[in-house]
């Protein structure tokens, strides 16, 4: 009898357990930096970034971390949720006064970013990747270019610079097209300005 209410209570423990793992964490921070959550590896991130300049970089680490100076940005909120392998990071309230952000994240992850304006450096992170600006340049390094099976790259007026595909173009509505064998997505899309695909 004893053992089977200690099974019980065992498995009861580990069902607590086992939910709470599932619980979304989520953090609103005005003027804190840095703010933090831990995250795994391979999960779906999604972004919507004010107008600034953020450099985006994949980590060998398990958390998605997003650092600034606190002196300039003390309005800026940060807005963090994870719940399993999905996590929505929202930033407002940033200055316009050069306002620099740094946001480090599994370098395995998929990417889903939407920022108005500014200046946006994707480096080190192998997954899809789905990032749009109204204006601004957005550089990225996508790594090997045979491990994307579909890529399609856009401005409305600007440049498309991607040496990773052999691509150079300027002016209006400029696009291409690529699709190949690998596993990754790539959607990258600037209103106004440039885009660097290396």
């Amino acid at each position: 009898m004893r053992l089977a209410i200690f099974a019980l209570l065992g498995l009861f423990t580990g069902m607590l357990a086992a939910q709470d793992t599932r619980l979304p964490r989520a953090s609103a921070e005005i003027g804190k930096s840095p703010v933090e959550a831990k995250f795994s590896f391979g999960g779906q991130i999604r972004m919507e970034l004010c107008s600034s300049a953020v450099e985006l970089i994949g980590e060998n680490d398990d958390r998605v971390r997003v650092s600034y100076d606190v002196d300039y940005g003390n309005a800026v909120k940060v807005r963090l949720e994870v719940s399993g392998n999905h996590a929505d990071l929202r930033v407002s309230g940033c200055p316009h006064n050069n306002f620099h952000m740094m946001i480090q994240v599994p370098k395995s992850s998929d990417l889903y970013v939407r920022m108005f304006a500014g200046n946006l450096n994707i480096w080190g992170i192998a997954g899809d990747k789905d990032v749009s600006m109204s204006a601004g340049q957005l550089t990225m390094a996508v790594g090997n270019p045979e491990d994307y099976g579909h890529v399609r790259a856009s401005v409305n007026t600007g440049a498309i610079e991607a040496s990773a595909f052999d691509v150079s173009k300027g002016g209006l509505f400029r696009s291409f097209d690529k699709t190949g064998a690998g596993k990754y997505r790539l959607y990258a899309h600037v209103g106004a300005g440039q885009l660097e695909l290396r």
